[in-house]
């Protein structure tokens, strides 16, 4: 990111005129030209316009498979899910690629981490943050700005892709989009964007605890390969070293140790990514873990309704509100104590 320190004569003209007419400035009026500033320098970047691209790229290939596909999964009567066509565009696939859902589940954290990897350390390093902090700005506003700028611009772009998704949808079908559908939709965008606030998150407060912009990007995607790839590799490997042979265990104690296995995978971010998404998109998962036989006997493979399904994912949700929250709040404290100057 081309970080350029805040424009003086904005955040100047913004406090004379508070002072003009309060007789005392009004950082919160600053706040909002940070986030101008932040978004448009967002915008410019070269690095924004790549992931864009790429993002617009997975998205395109992954539709026109979808569409290429929609007949097929349309009619599958098979599938309990085959009426929700624009469902279907986000998650059916003929196996050639994998589906949009899952192919985001890997940039969206690129996203995050590429937008917060150098937000304090290049501002210090360029000397732009101690003539920030000059104007009249609050220290926690320009950590707040930093923050949601990018997940406005974030935000933006995928309720842009869904829309883009949906309208076309309408030209190539006709089919009319019910309401349970968009809701899902919309609930699968929010998701995304949680998932993108955690990463995103994650790497401001490494742009506060290192110096280097490069330091603290290699720890950012360390820390995402890690979650991705080798930590379901570590729970599987320590798990086989402890359990006991399932031969000898009964459908309790079996059912028991698969929920104690989801419950350690779930410490993952990706992890909690993947269930909430899959459960809101295809409407007939009843649940994320285990069921034993006396549960499923009986029961009707047909679409749950929303309700139900937000349910289901509402612990899903609640991680991934936390763990954003937990990582901003250790930046913020960070951050407040830093000495700048130096």
């Amino acid at each position: 990111m081309e970080n350029q320190a805040v424009s003086s004569s904005a955040l100047s003209l913004g406090s004379t005129k508070d002072k003009r007419y309060t007789g005392q400035p009004q950082p919160n009026r600053a706040f909002g030209v940070i986030i101008r500033k932040e978004i448009a320098d967002h915008i410019r970047s070269w690095r924004f316009l790549v992931l864009v691209g790429l993002v617009l790229l997975t998205f395109v290939a992954s539709l026109y498979v979808s569409v290429s596909n929609i007949r097929t999964a349309f009619t599958n009567t098979n599938d309990p899910d085959h009426a929700f066509m624009y469902l279907k565009l986000l998650t059916s696939t003929d196996n050639s690629m994998p589906p949009f859902h899952v192919l985001l589940s890997f940039l969206a954290p690129l996203l995050g981490i590429s937008m917060g990897f150098d937000a304090i350390n290049s501002e210090q390093n360029n000397g732009t943050l101690t003539r920030l902090l000059a104007q009249p700005i609050y220290r926690d506003n320009l950590l707040l700005a930093k923050f949601s700028s990018a997940i406005l611009i974030v935000g933006m772009l995928f309720l842009s892709l869904t829309l883009l998704m949906i309208g076309g949808g309408l030209l190539l079908t006709g089919v009319r989009l019910e309401a349970q559908e968009l809701i899902r939709i919309m609930g699968f965008v929010f998701v995304t964007l949680l998932y993108v606030a955690f990463y995103l998150s994650l790497s401001i407060l490494l742009s506060i605890v290192f110096r280097q912009p490069a330091t603290a990007a290699l720890s950012a995607l360390g820390l995402w390969l890690f979650f991705t790839v080798f930590y379901p590799i570590i729970v599987n490997l320590v798990i086989r070293a402890f359990l006991p042979d399932p031969a000898y265990l009964t459908q309790a104690q079996v059912m028991g140790y698969n929920e104690f296995i989801l419950d350690l995978l779930r410490i993952a971010p990706n992890q909690l990514y993947t269930d909430a998404a899959t459960t809101l998109l295809m409407p007939s998962i009843r649940s994320l873990g285990p069921m034993s036989m006396e549960q499923m006997a009986g029961a009707i493979p047909s679409p749950l309704p929303v309700k139900e399904s937000l349910m289901i994912v509402w612990p899903q949700l609640s991680g991934m509100i936390a763990a954003s929250t937990g990582c901003f709040a250790i930046a913020y404290y960070l951050f407040m104590r830093r000495e700048i100057r130096s």
